[in-house]
């Protein structure tokens, strides 16, 4: 099906452009480990009428990643997601937290047998939290900030300095997830399928994540599904027709 037209056909299209970050003792490193290139389909691996989740492609076209069938109902009301390998082993699970003013969503690690929708995350080993950075985005500024957490940040993550930021715009598929020294460590960009000369962008629900090496790939992934429920898309005027 459409599948065989979505995963990365031109890896080498990814690792264009996007440095801008500071040289660092593993540039060499990168130098010799390929980055990580995925193709993210906005779309349940289910296939089922009326579902929404997420399905991950790698290099090969294997399904690396999947997220199935969660709600979209406003984030107070909201079930868990939970983001899953490529044959459903639970990953991590991901929550909102209530009454949150800036859209705060923790992370924890999820164990074998998990369902989505389960309440365990008191009982979970809490792995990060990411929110928006401040109730009004500014276009030039970072979009989400990423605390991870460590027995003494687990409880005062607001007086940490932030772990990850995304700077650009998820919802216009060109963004950069910065770790806290600077160092790029994965981009979204959009999706170009075809001949250099013939491509064409693919829509909005397609687009490349591409995960430098050393970056733990089910976390950049878990901050993608987050991004997805608490960035705002751009505004978009109606254009009204004169006849």
């Amino acid at each position: 099906m459409a599948t065989t037209r979505v995963h990365p056909s031109d890896a080498a299209d990814l690792h264009r452009g996007g440095g801008g970050g500071r040289a660092t003792s593993r540039a060499a490193d990168q130098t010799t480990t390929p980055a990580a290139v995925y193709t993210v389909w906005k779309r349940s691996s289910m296939g089922f009428q009326g579902t929404d989740g997420f399905s991950v492609y790698d290099a090969a076209g294997s399904l690396a990643f999947r997220v199935d069938n969660y709600s979209r109902r406003r984030k107070l009301f909201a079930g868990e997601l939970l983001l899953m390998d490529g044959h459903g082993a639970p990953l991590l699970a991901l929550r909102p937290q209530t009454l949150s003013m800036r859209d705060q969503w923790n992370c924890y690690r999820a164990s074998s047998g998990e369902e989505a929708g389960g309440d365990k995350g008191n009982r979970r080993q809490h792995l990060f939290s990411m929110k928006k950075c401040s109730l009004v985005q500014s276009g030039g500024g970072d979009e989400v900030q990423v605390h991870m957490c460590t027995s003494s940040s687990d409880h005062n993550s607001q007086q940490q300095a932030a772990s990850f930021r995304v700077q650009g715009s998820f919802w216009r598929r060109s963004c950069k997830i910065r770790n806290g020294d600077g160092e790029e460590v994965a981009r979204i960009t959009r999706k170009r399928a075809g001949a250099a000369l013939e491509s064409v962008t693919l829509g909005d629900d397609v687009f490349s994540l591409t995960v430098m090496p050393n970056a733990d790939c089910a976390m950049i992934m878990a901050f993608v599904v987050i991004m997805d429920r608490i960035c705002q898309k751009p505004y978009k005027p109606l254009i009204c027709s004169s006849s």
